[in-house]
């Protein structure tokens, strides 16, 4: 079962990608892990660790006070 937090990060994820007209596997491919890793990530099915977690805040731009939907 996916938790609050894993399912607002899957949709800012998917928001923050689909704005910038990329791919699941283009994301992942810079992110470095496996696509159908970071489709879970989108789904919120997987709670990524965070040191990926900083890094995906780091390429999309944003904090991850954001991406995790504690802030704006």
């Amino acid at each position: 079962m996916s938790s609050v937090m894993e399912i607002i990060l899957g949709k800012r994820l998917k928001e923050l990608r689909e704005e910038r007209g990329l791919t699941q596997k283009e994301v992942a491919d810079a992110l470095k892990i496996h696509s159908v890793t970071y489709l879970h990530y989108e789904k919120g099915q997987r709670e990524p660790p965070l040191s990926l977690l900083a890094d995906m805040a780091k390429f999309f731009g944003e904090s991850v006070d954001y991406l995790l939907g504690l802030e704006d």
